[in-house]
C-alpha cells in the first residue's frame, strides 16, 4: 500500500511539473503544399536538375546545387537549415531512419488537411471537391475555449479551405483564394491588401498566389493578435504538377524566407515572444520513383505518403534532427496542438483522435524524486 501511495505521489508530482514549465500561450501553424521530405533534406535533386522538367539547368545548379546534401538544403532552406535546426526540432529524415507519414490512404490535399487538423484520417474525406468537413477540427474546439474566441484564423491560398474547416457550422475565421477580408474595423493596411490582391496575377485560377496570402496572414497577425494563426501555402504543389523544377525550388525558398520573416516578428512582439510555437509541415509527399513521378502524388504513387514536419517554440527542446527509429503520423497533429495549449482534444472531439508527440512538447523531462 505504501508503495502504491508513493507511486501516485510520483506520478502527480509529474504531471504539476509538465503543468508548471508550460509556457506556449499561441500556436502559429505553415503548410507547404506537397513539398517533399527530400528537399527538405538532401535539398535540390540532382536526377530533376537534369531532367525534362529543369529548362534553365546551370541557373538552378548556380543557386541551389552543392557538393553534400546539407550544404545543398543550406541554400535552399536557409531558415530551416539555421534557425529551427539548432533551436527546434526536425522530423522525417528518413535518411537517419526516422519517419513522418499521413495515415490516410489518398496522399492528397483535402484528406491530408482534414487528417492534420481532426486527428482522424477519415475514408470518407476521399476528393478535393469543396464539400463541407463532417469532422470537427482542432480550431474549431479551441475557438470555443475561454480565451480563445474569435482569435483562431486561417489564411490559405487554395480556395478550398472554407469547406475543410466548414466555416458555415464552426464559425471560424477563414480567407482564401482571391476572397476579400470583411472587417468594419480593419485596418487600412489589410483594405489595400484586398484591393492588390485582384490586381496581382492569377495564374493560378482560384487559387491565390502564396506571396498574398502571407502578407495577408502577416498583417492579421499585428493588428488582430490572434491566439492561433494558420498560413496554408500552395505553390510548390502547383509548380510540380506543372513540371517545373526551377519554380517548385524558388517558392520553397520563397516560402522558408516568409518563415524567417514570421519567427523574427513574433520574437519581437511581446505578446508573443517566448511564449509562441511555430510548426511547420506538408498536407502528403510525392513520388519519387522517377523525375516522372515527382509530378504527381496519390494512392497509386509510391512513397507519396512520405511527409516532415518542423517544430520550435517554448517547451519544444531543442533536439534538431530527431533520429529516433519509429514513425510519427500527421494525425498526432491536432492532438499536439491542442496539448501545446494546454488542452485535451481527444476528450472533446466525437471521433478517434490520435495521441499527441510528447517528445515535442516538454522542454525539461519532470523528475520524479527519489
Amino acid at each position: 500500500m505504501k508503495k502504491i501511495t508513493l507511486l501516485l505521489l510520483a506520478i502527480t508530482f509529474a504531471f504539476c511539473a509538465v503543468a508548471q514549465s508550460h509556457k506556449t500561450q499561441n500556436i502559429v501553424i505553415v503548410t507547404l503544399d506537397g513539398f517533399r521530405w527530400q528537399e527538405l533534406y538532401r535539398g535540390a535533386d540532382s536526377a530533376l536538375i537534369n531532367s525534362k522538367f529543369t529548362e534553365t539547368k546551370a541557373d538552378v545548379r548556380k543557386k541551389y546545387w552543392a557538393a553534400t546534401a546539407e550544404e545543398r538544403r543550406k541554400l535552399l532552406m536557409p531558415f530551416f537549415w539555421s534557425t529551427l535546426s539548432s533551436r527546434g526540432q526536425l522530423y522525417g529524415d528518413r535518411d537517419t531512419g526516422n519517419c513522418d507519414e499521413v495515415a490516410n490512404s489518398y496522399h492528397f490535399s483535402y484528406p491530408g488537411y482534414n487528417e492534420i487538423f481532426t486527428g482522424f484520417p477519415d475514408e470518407r474525406v476521399n476528393s478535393n471537391n469543396p464539400v463541407p468537413n463532417p469532422n470537427t477540427s482542432v480550431f474549431e474546439y479551441l475557438n470555443k475555449q475561454k480565451g480563445f474566441e474569435n482569435k483562431v484564423a486561417v489564411f490559405a491560398s487554395w480556395e478550398a479551405f472554407p469547406a475543410i474547416f466548414n466555416v458555415g457550422r464552426s464559425g471560424l475565421i477563414v480567407n482564401a483564394g482571391y476572397a476579400n477580408f470583411e472587417d468594419a474595423k480593419t485596418d487600412e493596411r489589410l483594405k489595400f491588401l484586398n484591393e492588390m490582391q485582384h490586381k496581382a496575377p492569377h495564374y493560378l485560377g482560384d487559387t491565390r498566389i502564396d506571396f498574398m496570402t502571407y502578407e495577408f496572414g502577416k498583417e492579421y497577425l499585428k493588428e488582430y493578435k490572434p491566439r492561433v494563426l494558420y498560413l496554408a501555402f500552395d505553390e510548390t504543389d502547383d509548380m510540380a504538377h506543372a513540371g517545373n523544377y526551377k519554380m517548385y525550388l524558388n517558392q520553397a525558398h520563397q516560402q522558408d524566407a516568409y518563415l524567417q520573416e514570421l519567427w523574427q516578428y513574433l520574437q519581437s512582439d511581446p505578446f508573443y515572444k517566448d511564449k509562441t510555437t511555430l510548426i511547420i509541415t506538408c498536407d502528403h509527399g510525392r513520388g519519387d520513383a522517377s523525375p516522372e513521378a515527382w509530378k504527381s502524388h496519390g494512392t497509386g504513387i509510391k512513397n507519396s505518403e512520405q511527409t516532415w514536419f518542423a517544430v520550435i517554440g517554448p517547451d519544444t527542446p531543442a533536439d534538431g534532427i530527431i533520429k529516433t527509429q519509429n514513425t510519427t503520423y500527421h494525425k498526432q497533429l491536432a492532438q499536439s496542438i491542442a496539448k501545446l495549449l494546454g488542452f485535451d482534444f481527444k476528450k472533446y472531439a466525437d471521433h478517434e483522435v490520435a495521441d499527441a508527440i510528447g517528445a515535442m512538447m516538454i522542454k525539461e523531462k519532470p523528475s520524479l524524486g527519489k
